[in-house]
């Protein structure tokens, strides 16, 4: 029996891209990786909010520089990936966290923009990172690209069409690329967030979301956001080289139940 060589569990130095690392599960990721000794690329929509969230990181004595970032514009995308490239020396792992929420009932007159917007930030966007990223993940020892998805795709909720088919397509996305990409030895993975405390979530009474989490999730409560950025860091270690193509389900339980 062969024995498998020793893969660190070491990010120290690696290089790594979070977008929508602005708030939430993003700033709680990219704050993961500079805690681990990547250097971080924040960007956000919000570059104020991306600048905050980087200086957090050095702050804490970790290594981050942000931008500002509309993960839709195809020009912006390829401008500040080229930029990080430049700045650190090269890009070795993606997180594709940038979203957006979007309800809309399918008869309303506002459908089509909610739609339009949904695939634009939540789908087409990976793709564009995606892309603009592979030359430099092509060079890496480790390349790993995360794609957050959301529960959503996996079962949704009345009147979030757009939103749960974006999600979804997420998910085929890195299917379809883990596929692609293998026998580089670039892995392509999603995660799935069920009921996460977020900016998104903030706007829900607090006896309301007590009330869901109790009946939808197996251990009675909502996420943190720190929950999600670990699972995302963990795929992203070289030793997490033997895993890609898989959607995981970071979401206390909740599609384990029937009722």
């Amino acid at each position: 029996m062969s024995i498998p060589p020793a893969l660190s569990r070491s990010l120290k130095g690696s290089i790594a891209h979070v977008t929508g690392a602005g708030s939430g599960m993003g700033r709680a990721t990219a704050e993961i990786f500079g805690a681990e000794g990547a250097h971080v690329a924040v960007t956000d929509f919000n570059g104020e909010s991306a600048e905050a969230a980087a200086e957090a990181i050095r702050r804490a004595g970790g290594s981050a520089q942000a931008w500002a970032l509309d993960v839709s514009d195809a020009g912006q995308v390829r401008a500040v990936t080229e930029a990080i490239a430049a700045r650190f020396g090269g890009l070795d792992i993606l997180v594709n966290n940038a979203g957006i929420s979007a309800f809309s009932p399918i008869d309303s007159p506002d459908y089509d923009a909610a739609w339009a917007k949904s695939l634009a930030v939540l789908l087409t966007a990976h793709q564009l990172t995606i892309r603009a990223a592979l030359p430099w993940l092509r060079k890496s020892k480790a390349p790993r690209i995360v794609n957050i998805a959301s529960t959503e795709a996996l079962g949704a909720t009345s009147r979030d069409s757009p939103y749960a088919a974006a999600k979804a397509g997420v998910t085929g996305l890195t299917r379809a690329l883990a596929v692609e990409l293998g026998r580089e030895g670039i892995t392509v993975n999603c995660i799935c967030p069920g009921p996460i405390l977020t900016g998104m979530t903030a706007a829900i009474p607090e006896a309301d979301k007590a009330t869901y989490a109790k009946r939808r999730t197996t251990l009675g409560r909502y996420g943190d956001p720190a929950e999600v950025g670990h699972m995302t860091v963990s795929l992203c270690l070289p030793a997490a080289s033997y895993i890609t193509g898989v959607t995981i389900p970071v979401d206390g339980g909740l599609m384990a139940r029937n009722a």
